[in-house]
């Protein structure tokens, strides 16, 4: 997926790469900028990643209602 002209917003889901130890893929955002607030829709667990990191390892994203 090509994330150069893509705009995450608060509340988007984003599928990542890798599973978080719980068995889930997908991640709610709930912070933007130079670093990004992800809540793991599996465990609820927040973790802070670097932007270009979350943008190298999205395999889909899916836009808030």
């Amino acid at each position: 997926m090509d994330t150069g002209n893509t705009v995450f917003e608060v509340g988007d889901i984003v599928k990542l790469k890798k599973k978080h130890p719980c068995g889930s893929q997908e991640w709610e955002i709930l912070r933007v900028g130079a670093d990004f607030r992800l809540k793991c829709t599996g465990c609820e667990r927040q973790i802070m990643v670097p932007r270009k990191l979350v943008e190298k390892n999205v395999r889909a994203l899916h836009k808030k209602a």
